[in-house]
């Protein structure tokens, strides 16, 4: 038995509700019979939203939702998707020469905002920066927010069917520059942003723009980026990054060396979150750069979702991908002083999804449950835990040499008279027994602990078997916590 200390004297901050925050990119599937099937469609909608979707995602307090990309936004231009659905063009898009799909431009700017009001999430728009000009961008924020009646794009936003403002308060200046937005370099990019930030923050008054930081461990397009952009009086609200633990494996089919080399992957989202604020705090940015990761989550082969290989990057969420998600919450939460955003890639049909849907068919994955189960986490204070480290030795599979993994992934967080702990032992075979410790408070006897786990870790849901992964919840002592091989738990309780 370890014990677990649980220091409620050494707070880590407040945990936003917006590390919780999720990204739809028109890429695949994603809109397309996922989220969006059509007003006239058999299958249960709300204004052509599937109506299974909405009401699952509303259930887990969805804070915000990235849109329209990605590299989508990379051509995307905001007036396609205005006006009669009917006379909307049909456009070659980012992807098309991938997977053969064009845009009929059938979500615009009001159907998304009207899709985020259903779920209660806030719309944060990824403004295209590689096609457009700062003018075409201001155009989009003056049709979003400028009050009614007052200007000729607010007027044209009420002929569309929305006179009151859309309030889109969170704007990206532009997405993955050092990428296909732009193929820039971080000096070129710093002097891009302060000239599209001038004229976006003119626009509207309380905007939340968000510079484009690196890919991943490229540390150095932070510091180059920093050097041009510290001396700049732009607003900037926060800095993104983008990560993805990669492939380890097939997505389903993956050898435990593979499972426990992903984790590791997952895990060094840590040293990408301190790597990049030790930059940001020594420029002095921490109040303009606080970190959102616009985009994480796993990357496995393509193919091995219901869709067989139709909806482009579609991946199966097996338990393993349960565990990525525990782990990498867990670390936001504990660095919830640093991180004020971060957006799970993708929603549904693709990356590291929370829904799998085809037609009518339609199912949540173990990612969806472990987002459920920490949504208590949302807006609490942070407390520091400690416990007993315990390694687990694997042989890389793309080198063979011998790395290790910690055991445990652990945060825990305190709102009003409940404490949340959120738990994940990533051992295949260990079971794990915490002896819970508070300090500086004490916990009444009872709690309240779900666990999602399977007998086998590549377990997952399909439409055959929709609820093959799915949590329990059982009454347990707040003294001691069992926890099973590769178990995702919350044990919630009351403080006495």
């Amino acid at each position: 038995m370890k014990n677990l200390y649980l220091i409620k004297p050494l707070p880590l901050g407040t945990i936003s509700p917006l590390i919780y925050g999720h990204f739809s990119e028109h890429i695949g599937g994603v809109f397309y019979d996922g989220i969006y099937v059509g007003e006239d469609s058999p299958i249960p909608n709300i204004k052509g939203f599937r109506k299974a979707l909405v009401d699952a995602f509303k259930a887990i307090n969805p804070p915000v939702l990235r849109w329209p990309g990605g590299c989508f936004a990379e051509v995307y231009d905001w007036r396609d998707g205005i006006g009669p659905k009917n006379q909307r063009p049909t456009r070659l898009n980012w992807w098309t020469p991938h997977d053969k799909r064009f845009e009929p431009n059938l979500v615009g700017t009001h159907e998304f905002v009207e899709f985020c009001r259903l779920v209660g999430a806030e719309p944060y728009f990824a403004a295209n920066i590689t096609s457009t000009t700062p003018l075409d961008i201001r155009d989009w924020i003056d049709y979003c927010n400028s009050p009614q009646g007052t200007t000729t794009y607010a007027k044209l936003r009420e002929q569309n069917g929305s006179p009151e403002p859309l309030n889109v308060k969170y704007w990206g200046v532009g997405n993955e520059c050092w990428g296909g937005g732009g193929n820039m370099d971080p000096e070129t990019y710093a002097h891009e942003f302060r000239k599209y930030a001038a004229i976006m923050r003119n626009s509207a008054p309380g905007l939340q723009l968000i510079g484009c930081g690196p890919n991943g461990n490229d540390w150095m397009w932070t510091e180059k980026f920093l050097r041009v952009f510290h001396t700049s009086e732009h607003a900037m609200s926060g800095y993104s990054v983008h990560y993805y633990c990669g492939r380890s494996g097939d997505a389903v089919n993956f050898s435990n060396d593979n499972y426990y080399h992903l984790l590791a992957k997952a895990g060094f989202m840590e040293n990408i979150i301190q790597r990049n604020w030790n930059l940001i705090s020594g420029w002095g940015k921490q109040v303009q750069c606080p970190l959102f990761v616009d985009e994480w989550g796993c990357w496995h082969p393509d193919g091995s979702g219901p869709s067989k290989g139709y909806n482009l990057f579609e991946q199966q969420s097996t338990m393993r991908d349960a565990l990525v998600t525990a782990l990498t919450l867990n670390i936001f939460n504990n660095h919830c002083d640093k991180v004020k955003m971060a957006n799970v890639a993708q929603l549904v049909n693709n990356l590291h999804c929370l829904f799998l849907a085809g037609k009518e068919n339609f199912i949540l994955t173990p990612t969806y449950h472990v987002f459920n189960m920490f949504k208590s986490h949302q807006g609490a204070t942070a407390i520091k835990t400690a416990v007993e480290g315990q390694k687990i030795a694997f042989a890389n599979p793309d080198s063979n040499r011998q790395e290790e993994l910690e055991k445990l992934s652990i945060s825990a967080s305190i709102k009003g008279s409940q404490l949340t702990l959120t738990v994940a032992n990533l051992s295949l075979d260990e079971p794990e027994q915490l002896q819970l410790n508070p300090v500086g408070f004490q916990l009444k006897k009872d709690a309240c602990i779900t666990l999602l786990n399977a007998q086998d870790v590549r377990a997952h849901n399909d439409f055959d078997a929709p609820n093959a992964v799915e949590p329990t919840s059982i009454s347990g002592s707040s003294d001691c916590v069992a926890i099973p091989p590769a178990t995702v738990a919350t044990i919630a309780a009351e403080l006495a």
